[in-house]
């Protein structure tokens, strides 16, 4: 992602969703006007008590029972429209949060820990619902609630409305105390969440290796440090929030009790009746409360500002144009690359032709691993050229590149998913083209021994293969869809020798695949066999 990116917005969004979160709103709107008409009919409750009419007090009592069931059934209501308005909202969160990650380049992707982006998927979304979602529609029903207020207090007396505009401009000028602090503080949240995270993944990926030299105390010790980092930075939001609660609630008190003896003062005066007592103080609470709860609703939003600038808001990226297929040759031009200060290649040069099959050979760290993953588009900033045909890798995107190649890394990944799914990715393929795949890559004897065969799950990471299956499920994968390049590091180092005569022959045997296979090692007889073996040096 390259430039200055617009970021998301919480308005953006319930803008985005707005059919949905207006519907959740509706019946919220409902049940604050039938609270304020239950206040009004207490009125006439009490009004009919006054004046001594058993008939008028049993009919009010019979109206008051059923806009109290009704205020059962929207509030009811309210709650699944707004769980479906949030469950919308954060699915089109982590949507946004997955493409922003799609959009990244191979060095962006790598240079944040997986815990930071599991982070953005779960902590972030979370702090999201409670400092955004839920107080906007908190603020929402605290708003209704205060106007639906006012207009039950019009038909009381103007002066009682007049008093709550200048109880609301006091109640919403103190939360301008605290945004700035709210921000900052609820951006050090996000932060401190992630790198705690990113601690706790690392702790517990290095489970067995403390448990094996007996260091329990260092696992404990992390986690609970990283606990409290995460804790921490949410006290001290709280405090701040405390404390403006406590501020506006004071505010509250004073302007309560200001509305409840105005009401008393008019029922005194006769320009309101007796009843209004009963219904102007419970009026003049909700009124009260709405606005308070208002004024500490508009912190919320402040504190949720910073996780919503974290997700890039762009267009989907243009789809790029299939490249031709390599025609010729592909080509390394004086090319040369470092990691930092350390310089892994130098003004290397190299062909391959389409359809040979080349090995790399040498010591660690000379860049093997490097150029495959040059060659994939994952690493700039290079010297030199790479060259498809006549054609410079620079003006494809990485994307374009990955059509025509396949990597094989020594380290495979696989998904915690069936042996199927791992190999064909979701896409379909035939039964003969899934079988040329196992066979060629030396898995269809493994499978047999399977109860489930294809189906079998391959674990977390694939824990519940060996290294040599997970290896050879990888180049089944890469060979089912077809990729006319492929890369493999090391990608048959795991395999038993049997095993991996079969896997490398039928690569070698392939007349139409370019193979270009990083090995620390290569007999004599196995080198006979390429086409080329390059060996590279180490940079001292």
């Amino acid at each position: 992602m390259n430039g200055k990116q617009q970021t998301a917005s919480m308005t953006g969004y319930l803008w985005r969703f707005r059919w949905a979160v207006l519907l959740a709103v509706l019946p919220l709107l409902l049940t604050c006007g039938l609270q304020a008409c239950s206040s009004l009919l207490v009125v006439e409750v009490f009004q009919s008590v006054f004046e001594g009419s058993m008939e008028r007090f049993l009919t009010w009592i019979l109206i008051l029972v059923g806009i109290w069931f009704l205020l059962i059934l929207c509030s009811t209501l309210k709650e699944l429209l707004e769980g479906r308005a949030i469950r919308k909202l954060n699915n089109a969160l982590r949507g946004d949060i997955a493409a922003a990650l799609l959009r990244m380049s191979y060095s962006q992707y790598h240079s944040a820990g997986v815990g930071e982006q599991l982070s953005r998927f779960t902590n972030d979304i979370s702090q999201i619902e409670a400092l955004a979602w839920k107080p906007f529609f908190q603020f929402a029903g605290a708003a209704a609630t205060a106007v639906f207020s006012v207009l039950a207090l019009l038909t009381l007396h103007w002066s009682l409305v007049l008093a709550a505009l200048v109880t609301t401009a006091l109640m919403l000028l103190i939360p301008q105390l605290f945004n700035s602090r709210m921000e900052r503080l609820g951006t050090l949240c996000g932060v401190r969440q992630a790198e705690a995270t990113a601690r706790l993944k690392d702790l517990l990926s290095g489970w067995d290796v403390l448990r094996a030299f007996s260091r329990e105390e260092r696992f404990s010790q992390g986690a609970r440090q990283a606990s409290d980092e995460i804790e921490q930075p949410r006290f001290r939001l709280a405090c701040v929030k405390g404390i403006a609660g406590g501020g506006v609630g004071c505010v509250n008190i004073f302007c309560q009790a200001l509305i409840i003896g105005l009401v008393g003062l008019l029922a005194l005066w006769g320009f309101t009746r007796a009843g209004s007592l009963a219904a102007g103080g419970n009026l003049c609470g909700a009124l009260s409360n709405a606005l308070g709860s208002m004024a500490g609703l508009r912190l919320s939003f402040s504190s949720a500002k910073p996780y919503f600038e974290k997700i890039p808001v762009s267009g989907k990226p243009a789809s790029q144009p299939r490249l031709e297929p390599v025609r010729s040759s592909i080509s390394l031009e004086k090319l040369s690359f470092r990691y930092g200060q350390k310089p892994v290649l130098r003004e290397l040069s190299l062909q391959f032709q389409k359809g040979g099959k080349y090995a790399l050979i040498g010591p660690s760290g000379c860049g093997k691993s490097t150029l495959l993953k040059l060659l994939m588009g994952w690493l700039e900033d290079y010297e030199g050229r790479i060259l498809l045909d006549d054609r410079d890798a620079r003006s494809c995107t990485p994307e374009q590149l990955q059509q025509q190649m396949s990597y094989v890394e020594q380290n495979v990944f696989l998904f915690n998913a069936t042996i199927r799914d791992n190999i064909t990715l979701g896409g379909r393929f035939t039964d003969a083209q899934l079988q040329k795949a196992l066979q060629d890559s030396a898995l269809a004897a493994d499978l047999a021994a399977m109860p489930a065969g294809l189906d079998t799950l391959a674990g977390e990471e694939g824990s519940s293969l060996s290294g040599g299956q997970r290896q050879r499920v990888a180049i089944a994968r890469a060979l089912i869809h077809r990729r006319s390049i492929l890369l493999i590091d090391e990608g048959t180092s795991a395999l038993d020798q049997q095993n991996a005569d079969i896997v490398e022959q039928s690569l070698l045997g392939n007349p139409e695949l370019t193979l270009i296979l990083v090995s620390h090692h290569l007999t004599p007889e196995r080198k006979a066999q390429f086409t080329r073996v390059y060996e590279l040096e180490s940079i001292a």
